[in-house]
């Protein structure tokens, strides 16, 4: 059984190692990724989601929402956010147009889950494959230790030592990609849901040049 036992974990040593390095490659590409939303975000305000919301509402009335959807385009962050955005501005004028919203906004949230989901599993994925990548060459290390063979012990050491750093730090950095993610992905389905009052919710806005009503002018 032990002999087993050990078979198997040999087996598994150079699979851990590839798919350690497979993670580490992984969580490169998250963060150039993560970089570039944040490059994309740079511009984020509410007064220009404002002016692109009401540009939206008024590119409607007119019978343009080929328009309406560039004026959304400008405040997008992401591909998701943009997809979402043309979803919404599809609903115009449809039958039960509030509920079919509701299910863009659910729909958005679930893409952005399963972008959330890769991060997430490198969180607890690196550490694990950290820990059996340290594991797995104590074996033979050890045994070498009881045949005074220093130098295959030192090998066998440094290899543990090395895919242990690799796995901490492919957790480390997924942890604080997905905790930020996590808050700008909720910022973009709050944009999403003031578009989406703007758009179905609000009585179209005055224009700026429009005169008072008389009543209001006499109170003054």
């Amino acid at each position: 059984m032990e002999d087993l036992l050990l078979d198997i974990a040999n087996a598994l040593k150079y699979p851990v190692f590839v798919l350690a390095f497979a993670a580490l490659a992984a969580v490169c590409f998250e963060t150039g990724s993560f970089a570039i939303e944040l490059v994309r975000r740079r511009r984020r305000d509410l007064a220009r989601l404002e002016r692109a919301a009401a540009d939206a509402r008024a590119a409607l009335e007119a019978g343009d929402p080929g328009a309406a959807q560039v004026a959304l385009l400008r405040v997008s962050t992401d591909g998701a956010m943009a997809q979402a955005a043309r979803d919404i501005v599809a609903e115009w004028g449809q039958p039960n147009a509030e509920d079919r919203v509701a299910k863009r906004l659910a729909d958005f949230d679930f893409r952005i889950l399963r972008r959330l989901e890769r991060t997430r599993m490198l969180v607890r994925a690196g550490p694990g494959l950290g820990l059996m990548g340290t594991l797995i060459p104590l074996s033979p290390a050890l045994a070498a230790l009881g045949e005074g063979d220093v130098k295959q012990l030192s090998d066998g050491l440094r290899v543990a030592f090395g895919v242990t750093v690799i796995g901490i730090l492919v957790g480390m950095v997924a942890f604080m990609l997905s905790l930020v993610r996590d808050r700008l992905y909720s910022q973009d389905h709050s944009d999403l849901e003031y578009i989406a009052a703007v758009l179905f919710d609000q009585p179209p806005a005055r224009p700026a040049h429009e005169s008072l009503p008389a009543e209001v002018v006499q109170t003054a």
